[in-house]
């Protein structure tokens, strides 16, 4: 088997490391320069589609319905979430790493679909932190696929997006009965505690990155 070669890298934000690019035919993998491992892959992307799809489930029916994607990635979370809503509805994406998006626009948006194209689509190259801050009242639903989930195990920073501080600049930019789905790679029962110390209601649901039924576990949880 042919080996995954690096691409391209990008910056992100703040001096806090860089992503590589790697392809292999029509593989594609992005890591951190200097960590082992990945952080996502183009064959393995179920559990950040059912991210979409459980959330958009709940809000699909809503007038006018506007929801955030934190965190572009390789655009699959994205275009579940266009494919699941209707063609009035708009999504919102806050992606940090410019790189990411111009990957996108490139050969690795073919994976997905090219979702960015999508008119429907809103790309805001920000800190998904930044964007609810300032967005009261602004959605319906709110999908996080920031770092490895709650834990922040790439970024520290991200701690406060999980924090009980950032769980309240998420429920006011929530709309009335909106949801917020958060992808984890693993299990976190205190961020479980958490969202319920918030006085969210939450569901957690167990998902394999590979459809059907295959591939590592990870967790989505639903709160509302």
């Amino acid at each position: 088997m042919a080996k995954l070669c690096e691409i391209d890298t990008a910056d992100i934000p703040g001096g806090r490391g860089q992503l590589r690019l790697l392809q292999r035919n029509d593989e594609f993998s992005i890591r951190i320069v200097g960590k082992p491992g990945e952080l996502m892959n183009t064959r393995l992307h179920g559990s950040e589609d059912a991210l979409a799809e459980l959330a958009c489930e709940r809000v699909r029916e809503n007038p006018n319905v506007r929801v955030l994607v934190g965190g572009l990635g390789m655009g699959f979370t994205l275009a579940a979430a266009l494919k699941s809503l209707g063609a009035e509805a708009e999504v919102v994406v806050a992606e940090l790493v410019p790189g990411v998006v111009e990957w996108n626009r490139g050969p690795l948006g073919a994976a997905a679909g090219y979702p960015i194209r999508d008119p429907r689509c809103q790309i805001v190259v920000e800190d998904v932190v930044e964007v609810l801050a300032r967005s009261e009242g602004a959605f319906d639903a709110i999908m996080l696929d920031v770092d490895n989930g709650p834990e922040g195990l790439t970024q520290r920073e991200n701690d406060r997006l999980y924090s009980a501080r950032g769980l309240e600049s998420i429920q006011r930019a929530l709309r009335p009965d909106g949801v917020l789905a958060v992808w984890s790679a693993g299990l976190d029962p205190g961020f479980s505690e958490r969202l319920k110390r918030a006085g969210l209601c939450v569901e957690e649901h167990m998902v394999r990155a590979h459809r059907p039924g295959k591939g590592a576990r990870h967790t989505i949880w639903l709160a509302w």
